[in-house]
């Protein structure tokens, strides 16, 4: 059985039309990666956990504030190595300034022995829909467009 995440596509109507808040991934493999590398507050769904619970879970660990609001689904999307993701759409806001991401511990440098504590994510940004489509990893570009279809019904 497939891994399955769920995650919030969090967007607001800025100055130059609509907004997604996305979420650069941290730890050394990620630095300096821009294009392609950014992703949704998303994570692995436990054992029995409702979708719409998994989310908000997901987005309250990963940058430090529970959603609240009704979640609009946006659908599933198959991800990488087989994985699937249930996203929601969510209006609103948040400051990426206030960010405060769980973290994870793992090997570094590799076969050092050495182990090293990183964020899980590192920076919050909002991106227009066309800059977030070039910064959402290939997998998680058709949000961008699965929102548009949602919030033109």
């Amino acid at each position: 059985m497939p891994k399955i995440s769920a995650g919030i596509l969090l967007h607001r109507l800025g100055v130059a039309g609509r907004e997604l808040l996305l979420v650069h991934p941290g730890g050394p493999f990620w630095t300096g990666k821009d294009l392609a590398a950014w992703s949704i507050p998303k994570g692995l769904i436990e054992p029995g956990e409702d979708y719409e619970a998994a989310a908000r879970r997901e987005f309250a660990e990963e940058v430090g504030a529970m959603p609240t609001g009704d979640l609009v689904p946006l659908g599933e999307f198959s991800l990488s190595g087989g994985k699937r993701l249930v996203a929601f759409a969510l209006e609103g806001d948040f400051d990426p300034r206030t960010l405060v991401s769980n973290s994870f511990e793992m090997e570094w440098p590799p076969h050092s022995g050495r182990r090293q504590t990183f964020p899980e994510v590192d920076r919050a940004e909002w991106f227009g829909l066309d800059a977030a489509r070039t910064r959402l990893h290939l997998p998680q570009q058709p949000l961008a467009d699965a929102l548009r279809v949602a919030i033109d019904r």
